[in-house]
């Protein structure tokens, strides 16, 4: 499960790049609780989401060119500049060379040989997201791709993570846990996207909430959509897919006890 003892290769941040912050920070107000802090003008209008005064994850405007709505997900590293050249040695692409972040950190941003977008995280000043697994935190990442196997090969040599193959709803499904640790270091998973393409290869982040139905219910109310009608996995929990009024997809799941 997700931790904020960040080890390398685990999720440490996410965050949400978004052509109308005035929108979804009323969005996520109303459906997660949430509070904004931005950072000025300086940061490049760059704000946190606080639950409880916690950070929980981040929000700006569109910089890249051609960029759509969308979340990101950071993985920890310990020296940014190593993992974007083990990116390119691995086939991805680096979008964003490694860049300090006022004394917060240091961060690049990749697209891996599929087409999903991530990011690396090195901290500093800023560990990243203060609290996970709770109602309105990051729970869980997945990577939906049409190339499963040469994507646990990618980020194995990125990351070094571990993939554990299993049967799921007539498919299969990986389960990702980091290099140094055992399936409780379980962080994300990778769903495989049907041919023909037709969705790009993404990350998508998921949030613990108390109650899918009522969630994905708000989020209509809220300006938003539902992809995907909540439904259940045993042993898993009752998930729902959603989209912001600008557009990113996210998915919210009531866990399993």
């Amino acid at each position: 499960m997700l931790s904020t003892r960040f080890a390398p290769g685990a999720p440490n941040w996410v965050d949400l790049g978004t052509p109308d912050l005035g929108a979804v920070r009323a969005y996520y107000g109303g459906l997660f609780g949430w509070e904004t802090q931005g950072h000025g003008p300086e940061a490049g209008d760059y704000a946190e989401f606080l639950l409880d005064g916690q950070r929980i994850a981040g929000v700006g405007p569109l910089t890249e060119q051609g960029a759509t709505s969308a979340w990101t997900v950071y993985f920890h590293t310990t020296d940014a500049d190593a993992t974007a050249k083990t990116v390119e040695q691995a086939g991805g692409t680096v979008r964003l060379p490694p860049m300090d972040v006022f004394s917060e950190g240091r961060m690049a941003a990749f697209t891996d040989p599929a087409g999903a977008r991530f990011a690396s995280w090195q901290p500093r000043d800023h560990p990243g997201f203060q609290r996970v697994n709770a109602p309105g935190t990051l729970c869980w990442t997945e990577l939906h791709t049409q190339e499963p196997d040469a994507s646990r090969a990618f980020y194995g040599t990125v990351y070094g993570w571990h993939a554990e193959v299993m049967p799921f709803a007539g498919t299969t499904y990986t389960v990702l846990t980091l290099a140094d640790g055992g399936r409780d270091t379980s962080f994300g998973g990778i769903m495989p996207l049907a041919p023909p393409a037709g969705v790009p290869a993404h990350w998508l982040p998921y949030f613990e909430v108390e109650d899918c139905d009522v969630t994905a219910a708000r989020s209509e109310a809220l300006g938003g959509s539902i992809a995907l009608h909540p439904v259940e996995a045993e042993g898993v929990g009752r998930f729902a897919r959603l989209t912001d009024p600008c557009g990113a997809d996210f998915a919210v799941i009531t866990s399993a006890t």
